[in-house]
């Protein structure tokens, strides 16, 4: 069977999209869809996203790891799905749809997507570091300079160990620039390695640089390019959280299943 899909990418977070809304997709074979994430023998991605009908939403976004495992939200995920939904014809300017994490609101506005995240009721403290939930878990750790760290080695040893080993968490390392922007490096789990943005790692990041007193809206330099993420605290959490940056088609074709 050929299977039509799309690539996109969002701050360098890249993605292979199908327009499922037949349901033709075989979405549970978990080897094809590592498959098709595979850099050397596939298309190559982060992971893989299922555009779908849904009877009360203008669409579902079902979101898989780069190891072919269904994923909780993905926020830059979300964000090129809306662009992918726009050049469908499916939606025009704004959106309504379901994610992992449950409903979602997005715009487009030019070349940007602004994405209404999900609230966050409180931020956990581990020492000096910190652990929230965003729609994915995200460990963060201010570092003084995250250029030269080792992502890979540093994130994985978190994401590994006693606590977290089990079901996982994506961990952010975080420097503060000056005035209202952070640096931020991501090892994320299921692709377990860095990758060059993370859409709910980011606006993890910047809630908690808004607990240590930084403004919204944070600026957010990451190694694929540069998103915002807009809020307003409510007690020890977080309300109108919007995570803003471009999306873009890169290329299309045509795979065998």
């Amino acid at each position: 069977m050929a299977i039509s899909f799309y690539k996109y990418q969002g701050t360098g977070n890249d993605f292979v999209m199908v327009d499922n809304r037949k349901l033709a997709f075989p979405a549970n074979d978990e080897a094809f869809v590592k498959s098709l994430c595979d850099r050397r023998t596939g298309v190559g991605a982060d992971g893989l996203i299922l555009l779908q009908d849904h009877p009360d939403y203008d669409f579902e976004m079902v979101y898989f790891n780069a190891d072919g495992r269904l994923g909780s939200m993905c926020g830059n995920g979300a964000r090129c799905t809306v662009r992918f939904a726009r050049q469908l014809g499916v939606i025009e300017d704004v959106a309504c749809f379901l994610a992992a994490d449950g409903e979602h609101q997005a715009s487009v506005e030019r070349d940007l997507i602004q994405l209404r995240m999900n609230d966050v009721a409180s931020v956990e403290q581990i020492g000096e570091d910190y652990f929230l939930n965003t729609g994915s878990p995200h460990y963060i750790r201010f570092v003084d300079s995250v250029e030269n760290l080792d992502v890979y080695e540093e994130g994985r040893a978190i994401r590994y160990n006693d606590r977290f080993k089990a079901d996982g968490t994506n961990v952010n390392f975080m420097q503060r620039l000056g005035g209202d922007e952070i640096f931020v490096r991501t090892y994320e789990r299921g692709v377990e390695d860095e990758t060059l943005s993370c859409g709910t790692g980011v606006t993890a990041a910047a809630l908690v640089a808004g607990l240590k007193g930084m403004q919204s809206p944070i600026k957010v330099k990451t190694l694929g390019g540069n998103l915002q993420v807009a809020f307003e605290q409510a007690g020890d959490g977080f309300k109108y959280i919007h995570l803003i940056g471009p999306a873009k088609q890169v290329y299309t074709g045509v795979i065998s299943a």
